[in-house]
């Protein structure tokens, strides 16, 4: 299978993200998602950050949108590799001004995601770190 056949799915969810194209976003998203969010090493409350369906996960997106990325995300690299049978790993790289800390940041995380027929039906993002953007330079 072509490789980017297979890490196209989550790299058009992931810049339909950054445009704030959240009917192509969802376009992608399998009924049944199992998607989560985590965070390395921080005491963020993340346990709002899952959801099973694409209704949880507009309600999720909502509230993101909201709370974490008011003014969006700029996204510096999105680096995806086809791990096979249709499971990819990313590394997103990007700076946004993070509502929560009331701050510009910058961020890598890792997302591991299964993808089957243009439909995403996994999702796990790790945040490894959320960085003011003058610390991260």
């Amino acid at each position: 299978m072509n490789q980017h056949m297979e890490t196209g799915t989550i790299d058009t969810i992931l810049r339909a993200f950054e445009q704030g194209d959240i009917a192509t976003l969802v376009n992608h998203i399998d009924d049944n998602i199992d998607f989560r969010i985590d965070h390395y090493q921080d005491a963020t409350d993340v346990n709002w950050q899952k959801a099973a369906n694409k209704t949880e996960l507009l309600a999720l997106l909502q509230r993101l949108g909201t709370e974490v990325f008011p003014k969006g995300t700029k996204m510096i690299e999105v680096s995806s590799t086809h791990l096979g049978g249709h499971w990819v790993i990313t590394k997103l790289h990007q700076q946004f001004y993070y509502g929560v800390q009331a701050q510009m940041v910058d961020s890598e995380t890792w997302i591991v995601s299964h993808s089957k027929a243009g439909k995403c039906d996994y999702f796990r993002e790790t945040v490894t770190n959320v960085l003011p953007l003058a610390a991260a330079v």
